[in-house]
């Protein structure tokens, strides 16, 4: 016979998570949001196929043109074009790729390593701790954009590069958050259980910790795509980012800074695309935390 599943009988971990998602669907602006944000990536996914222009297809002929309903718009332009006749629509879209693709990969490998540093930190306690701790502390020392700009003033400007460099502090914000977790159910009594039964540590951190502090790291990992985003444009603001002709919110908002009064959509249009990713996800992060965070229920 088939098992059917059966709510009485799912476990308690099952059950936990679809009270909060139901808790998190009852928030209508965190779910616009969440609906917002989905539309970005769906944007950046299907790029090739949204985009009415080439990117990176100049012609100085219909330089710094504005949008399409002030006058000496055309409307195959709908938000103008930059100083290089390059449609900024076309651009934005292509622009979300790199901020939503850094944003991703950055707070995923920075959160994974996060995890293993603080279950190590919180479990083993000892020297790994205050190894871990010490190195926590000296790099929250420095400010994270000096410091991003210090490294890629070494590396070297890329893609590749500004994910290392952001990577290379992000792992200490989920770290923390995973160490103090850790420690506070290190010692409650199905952890007492498994190491009375000769589980290895390796098993108890992964098999029996872990799971309970991913709801807290899902929160923080998407509190920390909006903040890595801002960080991505402005590195490529500053020209460290990645590197022209490829689209970049932030060095398209640079590019039209010289035009600002007379092409004032140069710099506009990007910088509020920015706005709005960052919003909706700061938005939809506030929910998730509403609806997952115990010590926000009642």
């Amino acid at each position: 016979m088939s098992a059917v599943s059966d709510p009485a009988t799912a476990s308690p971990a099952a059950s936990l998570f679809r009270r909060n998602l139901a808790t998190f669907a009852e928030n209508r602006l965190a779910v616009a949001s969440a609906v917002i944000l989905l539309g970005f990536v769906v944007m950046a996914a299907f790029a090739p196929w949204i985009a009415p222009q080439d990117p990176n297809e100049t012609d100085l002929f219909r330089r710094l043109q504005p949008p399409a309903w002030m006058p000496g718009g055309e409307w195959a332009y709908l938000l103008g074009c930059d100083a290089l006749g390059r449609d900024i629509f076309s651009r934005i879209i292509y622009g979300a790729r790199i901020s939503i693709f850094i944003g991703t990969v950055v707070v995923a490998v920075a959160t994974v390593i996060g995890i293993l540093a603080g279950l190590a930190a919180g479990y083993l306690r000892g020297w790994v701790d205050t190894l871990i701790s010490r190195l926590i502390d000296i790099l929250l020392g420095f400010p994270y954009l000096i410091f991003a700009i210090g490294l890629m003033a070494m590396m070297g400007p890329g893609l590749v590069n500004i994910i290392l460099a952001l990577v290379y502090k992000e792992w200490v914000i989920p770290a923390r958050v995973v160490r103090g977790e850790t420690l506070a159910v290190r010692e409650l009594e199905y952890v007492e259980a498994a190491r009375a039964l000769g589980a290895s540590r390796f098993h108890i951190m992964i098999r029996e910790i872990m799971p309970n502090v991913l709801s807290a790291v899902l929160v923080v990992a998407t509190i920390r795509m909006a903040d890595v985003i801002i960080l991505e444009a402005s590195l490529s603001f500053l020209g460290l980012g990645v590197q022209p002709p490829t689209a970049s919110w932030g060095s398209m908002v640079a590019d039209g800074r010289a035009f600002i009064l007379e092409a004032w959509w140069v710099s506009t249009f990007p910088g509020l695309a920015i706005l709005t990713l960052v919003l909706v996800i700061n938005v939809a992060s506030q929910g998730l935390r509403d609806a997952f965070d115990p010590r926000f229920h009642e």
